[in-house]
């Protein structure tokens, strides 16, 4: 009994596709993925209740389950993802050597500053916190940090001085 029933949904979903999805597109303004995706959504409900509504009005129950879930998604702000015919261009992988050897250089660079200039160097410029909390992290006053980190950025000029380019 229950595969004459699976097999009366299989033909009731394969004669009604194309009419339901019509229905489902108009419903979401055109969108076809969307309207897939309402429909789907509309034929797994009417799965779960075949064997009331196969000998009545399946076909006005789905109907009645797609406006429903329609006026439902109208409502919300996102729906996730929308699919696109074209795909947006993607930033190219590229050769990504030239980034790690400079980081490489700079890690390097700042192994050569004494720990203090390293620490203020980094937390100032890098975590990008004001010269207070630089001082209360190195446990110094904020004039000792201010001259961590400028006796440090100086000497990180001096040794990546190859690469700094004047300006104007």
């Amino acid at each position: 009994m229950e595969q004459t029933r699976a097999g009366e949904y299989d033909a009731f979903v394969a004669a009604r596709w194309s009419v339901l999805f019509h229905l489902a597109r108009l419903l979401t303004g055109g969108d076809r993925h969307r309207a897939e995706d309402l429909l789907q959504e509309s034929l797994v409900k009417l799965w779960f209740v075949w064997a009331k509504v196969a000998d009545e009005a399946p076909e006005a129950y789905v109907r009645k389950v797609l406006a429903r879930a329609a006026a439902r998604s109208a409502r919300r702000r996102w729906w996730g993802e929308r699919p696109v015919e074209v795909l947006p261009e993607v930033a190219a992988a590229g050769d990504m050597s030239a980034t790690v050897a400079e980081r490489s250089r700079l890690e390097a660079a700042l192994a050569q500053l004494t720990p203090q200039q390293r620490a203020a160097v980094v937390l100032r410029y890098y975590q990008d916190l004001p010269d207070r909390q630089v001082a209360e992290a190195l446990g110094c006053p904020v004039g000792t940090a201010r001259s961590h980190a400028a006796r440090g950025v100086a000497r990180l000029r001096r040794l990546l001085a190859d690469v700094i380019e004047p300006v104007g």
